[in-house]
Order: structure tokens, then sequence, then C-alpha cells
């Protein structure tokens, strides 16, 4: 796993060439280039984005360029063709360039085989986004969740493209219980995890989501119920990274 290039990155690098899960954000690629090239200097054969978010697919046009077939849910290569304003960060982000665009597509699930793993892609219903998917490498025991767990971190939700809490929720429970003690797995942000800490994070989801939904229903505005501290016994824990206590109620609000 490569860290420090937005979302994290897995490698399966083998004689065939390197398969990565997500290429980072494109202005590290002195970076992400330099450490793939410590694993081997065998070549960049396939991509496989896990969502349509820039900080795992700006990477995309120069991995492209460097040999990489890149694969994706169908509607994350429709998401990277247009402009989407984030109203959460105030931002608009712009689509790809052609060079950046998937061009192997699946709808809901999708193997590929290469270096002696059949690698399961399955898409998740919407959580994190509407267009999620998981990335099993069944041989080492490995799964890269991507942005449906956030390691110690309040996650993002992106309601711009179809996010929800519920979603959010509904996809930690089933990264549970696909998982056993021994599977390592690979969130999009945060250092690698297990299932003990998944347990954690949908434990931390469903006690907010409960906690805001209920002050909600009692009338409460976004900023009374921002004010009664919903996540408080968790902030100390969850909110270490870009999304603080605060701004996950906000986000939590949002959705129920």
């Amino acid at each position: 796993m490569l860290e420090g290039s937005g979302g994290n990155i897995a490698v399966l690098d083998g004689a065939e060439g390197k398969l990565l899960v997500d290429g980072g954000i494109g202005v590290s690629k002195p970076h992400v280039l330099s450490a793939l090239n410590s694993i081997s200097k065998k070549p960049i054969k396939v991509l496989i984005n896990s969502h349509w978010h820039f900080d795992h697919t700006s990477g995309n046009p120069w991995l492209h360029q460097q040999g990489a077939t890149i694969i994706a849910q169908d509607i994350t290569r429709n998401h990277l063709t247009k402009s989407i304003y984030q109203e959460d960060w105030d931002y608009t982000f712009k689509p790809l360039p052609k060079e950046g665009l998937p061009t192997v597509l699946f709808t809901t699930e999708h193997y590929h085989q290469i270096n002696g793993e059949k690698i399961h892609v399955k898409t998740y219903r919407p959580a994190h986004t509407d267009c999620d998917s998981s990335i099993f490498f069944p041989n080492a025991d490995i799964i890269h969740v991507a942005d449906t767990f956030w390691n110690s971190y309040y996650p993002m939700i992106d309601y711009s493209t179809g996010g929800s809490i519920d979603g959010m929720i509904n996809a930690a429970a089933r990264n549970v219980a696909t998982t056993t003690n021994k599977t390592i797995i690979i969130p999009g942000h945060g250092s690698i995890g297990n299932r003990a800490q998944l347990i954690a994070f949908h434990e931390m989801l469903v006690t907010v989501r409960d906690s805001v939904s209920k002050l909600k229903k009692e009338g409460r505005s976004l900023n009374e119920v921002v004010a009664a501290k919903p996540t408080a016994k968790y902030d100390q824990k969850w909110g270490g990274f870009v999304i603080k206590g605060d701004f996950f109620t906000k986000i939590v609000y949002k959705g129920v």
C-alpha cells in the first residue's frame, strides 16, 4: 500500500506487471512513480478505480500513458466525463481528459486475473458515493474497501453523487461481514486496518447517525444539533484528519 497521494494506493506486483487500485493525485506522479519503481521495474499494466473522486483518479492520465488499462464501474466513468459541483467543499471538480477515462467497464462486479490472483471487484450500494467498489485479492486475503472505510477518521459522504449516511453504515456492515480476523483491510484513508477497526467504525457511524437523527426529529436546527456535540465522545479518536466532529455532524444531519 502506498500512502501520501490522496487515497491509499494498492499495488500487486508480479511477473505479468503491476496492478494498481487507485492512482492518487496527479501532481504527485514523481513520488508515486518513484515508489512503484522501488518495488520493481515491472510495467504498470492495470489500474482499477474504486470510485470517481479526484484524490483517487486524477493520476489516471499519466498511469494510462505508462501503459495501464483502466477498469472502473460505468457510473464512475460517467462522473469522470463531466464537471461536478461538490457543495460541502464548495468546489467544482473538472472532467478528466480522454486518456484518463476508464475503458474497461462493469456494472455490478468484475474479475481480473493477473500474477496468480483472480481479483474480485464488486460494487456497493450508494454509500460514500453512488459508484464505490471493493477490490478483493483472495489468495492474499487482502481487500481494498476504498472510502467506505476511513481508518480512525470521520469519513466524507458525497451527497453530490448519491452518497448517504445509511449507505455508509450498510457498506461498513458488509465489510465486517465479508472479512475475517485474518483479512488485511486497505482503507481509502488511514493506515492498514483489521476487522476489529471496521467494527469500531461501523459502531461510530450508527451511534452518530442515531444521535443526530433523534435531535433533528425533535425539531432542532442544524446549528442547534452541531452545538449539542453529538460526536463528542468520538472526536479525539476520529476527528484527527480533514473532517472534524462539527463538520461530520453537518454531513450526517443532511442525510437523516
